[in-house]
């Protein structure tokens, strides 16, 4: 875990458990707001913990990279120029979008460099 960013090693610790033979973890990153649970980033796909379901079950969904149509920062970027404490990433995956808000826009902006790398 010495070369992983991450909020919560618990969230590291259940990536880890359903990796791929050769995958590596690049990231695990804590989510705010309803819904999401934490986003994961290997250097195969994206993983979404998706805590929105009906009866307080929760999905872990992966996101191959190939799949992954485009990638936006959502900001609450200030006219000024500057970021407040949180940033959100939109990721596109066909007509289906997953957003995820961080606490810190470095977290956003770190999530959105790494997608937009493994798509471009």
């Amino acid at each position: 875990m010495a070369n992983i960013a991450y909020d919560r090693k618990e969230q590291v610790q259940q990536i880890e458990s359903g990796l791929l033979d050769g995958e590596q973890i690049i990231a695990v990153y804590d989510a705010v707001g309803t819904g999401t649970g934490f986003i994961g980033l290997t250097d195969r796909r994206v993983i979404i913990q998706d805590r929105s379901f009906v009866g307080k079950r929760y999905a872990i969904t992966s996101i191959p990279y190939s799949k992954i149509t485009s990638v936006s920062v959502v900001s609450n970027k200030s006219w000024g120029g500057s970021f407040f404490s949180t940033g959100a990433i939109a990721i596109h995956v066909g007509t289906h979008t997953y957003e995820v808000e961080f606490r810190g826009a470095q977290k956003s902006h770190h999530v959105h460099n790494v997608i937009l790398h493994n798509i471009s």
